[in-house]
């Protein structure tokens, strides 16, 4: 066995680690022993410094440790380490204080980390990354990943696979595929200058109720405990999740349990104004479609737009127009879209940057009992319409309306301006009536999209149509 010389670091950040920073810097503990050459008696003094990793230049001049020359050990605590890097730490022994700093004993180094913004992948297996197929969508230093095993890494895909994984409770059964957050990652290093440490903990078919601490909570004490190992700390929590809540019995009280569980992440990481970005499921186009299965979806997505109204620090984006790779799991395509959709929400509602990320969103459905020509209508008016609806698909067949009797046909249906369309209806309404807009497990027509964004609008259910 190699007798150690110089500095040794037992403790510190792994290579490739992010760590969260805090009002644009972080501060690095450090741990280790140090042992002179000789092991005789000369005076040691441990330092450790700072610099980039593509430069050499000194980010952190050489910084002194408290140095126990009796048990041979160190430890130091860099303060306001800037964000940014990557970086490298290097440490060095000095010996009774008569060496030029350059030609100290030697000491450990830590490479390829970094100071920046972390983000926790929470939710099932659109989160963990099912994507099949190619597509260009490369690494890059500066956007890493905390793996399955507990080590950094620099991120590639795919993010759930469970080499020497030491969290059984998140493992998959199959190898999973391509993931939207690689892209997520790579756009908002790019606008913000600070690297990104992406930490993943979601589960391919995993409910809600693993998820939120007041039903099973098996993941969010998974997720937990991992977070506590970076420190205790992240900047926001990306969520895709509630394919496995479509069913009658756990639609209805999705936006509930949801909230739920926001609440306790904000209550455990301590920071009650959390981010909180999510994704509108997209369609699922498995055979043997039942009314049910449709109101189910529709319960979830409504329930996944309404969470990022009413809970504050939440953010919603759709996926619904974005293209799959089987029955029910998004393609790398349609994971760049999404990837890319949920970067610009984090600009804009996270890092406060002037970018528009909003889809199109129902604001208000109005009942007209006639017209001109005795036609009842209805108008809906969208919000967050940056240019004007365009359409792309058959409108009549996208929009339900129901009431006390039933469904009432909508005899034509035409966008009447930049952010409303107008449904000619082939009745009169009787009592409060409903509309409903994409909400079926699998929509028959394309959504209209916002001609300046060309996102499509948010699928909503049960929405009332005031008089």
């Amino acid at each position: 066995m190699t007798t150690p010389i110089g500095v040794m670091i037992e403790e510190g950040p792994q290579a490739w680690e992010i760590v969260q920073q805090r009002g644009g810097s972080a501060a690095i503990a450090l741990v280790g022993s140090w042992k002179l050459p000789d092991g005789g008696g000369a005076k040691g003094q441990v330092y450790a410094r700072v610099v980039r990793e593509d430069s050499g230049e000194e980010v952190v001049t050489w910084t002194p440790a408290e140095t126990d020359p009796s048990a041979g050990t160190w430890r130091l605590r860099l303060e306001r380490v800037p964000a940014g890097g990557l970086y490298r730490l290097e440490t060095s022994l000095q010996a009774d204080g008569n060496t030029a700093m350059e030609w100290n004993v030697r000491g450990d180094m830590i490479h390829h980390w970094g100071v920046g913004d972390l983000w926790v992948i929470a939710g099932q297996s659109n989160a963990a990354g099912y994507g099949k197929g190619p597509v260009v969508d490369p690494p890059e230093f500066g956007v890493h990943l905390l793996r399955n095993s507990g080590r950094w890494d620099l991120a590639t895909h795919p993010f759930n696979e469970s080499t020497r994984t030491i969290h059984t409770e998140n493992r998959e059964t199959a190898n999973p595929g391509h993931s939207p957050f690689l892209a997520f990652a790579r756009l908002v290093k790019r606008e913000t200058g600070w690297p990104i440490g992406l930490v993943q903990t979601a589960l391919g078919g995993s409910p809600l109720s693993k998820w939120n601490p007041a039903e099973d909570g098996e993941l969010y004490r998974m997720m937990r405990g991992v977070v506590e190992s970076v420190g205790g700390s992240v900047r926001g929590v990306l969520w895709y999740q509630g394919c496995s809540d479509c069913s009658p019995e756990l639609s209805a009280t999705y936006l509930d349990r949801f909230r739920h569980m926001v609440d306790s992440w904000r209550a455990d990481f301590g920071d009650e104004a959390l981010p909180v970005l999510t994704v509108q499921l997209n369609r699922f186009t498995g055979a043997d479609t039942t009314p049910e299965d449709d109101a189910s979806w529709g319960t979830v997505r409504e329930q996944q737009r309404r969470a990022a109204r009413e809970i504050p620090h939440v953010t919603v984006i759709p996926a619904i127009d974005c293209p799959l790779s089987d029955e029910i799991h998004n393609s790398p395509a349609g994971n760049l879209l999404i990837g890319e959709r949920m970067a610009r929400a984090a600009l804009a509602a996270v890092y406060g940057q002037d970018v528009h990320f909003r889809a199109p969103e129902i604001r208000e459905a109005r009942y007209i009992p006639a017209d001109d020509a005795g036609t009842p209508s209805i108008e809906l008016q969208f919000e967050h319409v940056k240019g004007y609806l365009l359409p792309t698909g058959q409108l009549n067949r996208l929009f339900t309306v129901q009431d006390a009797e039933g469904t009432a046909d909508i005899a034509a249906c035409t966008i009447s301006g930049p952010a409303s369309v107008t449904l000619k209806l082939a009745r009169r309404l009787h009592g409060q009536a409903y509309v409903h807009g994409a909400f079926e497990r699998n929509p028959i027509v394309y959504l209209p999209l916002d001609s300046a964004t060309y996102m499509p609008l948010l699928a909503f259910y049960k929405f009332p149509v005031a008089e």
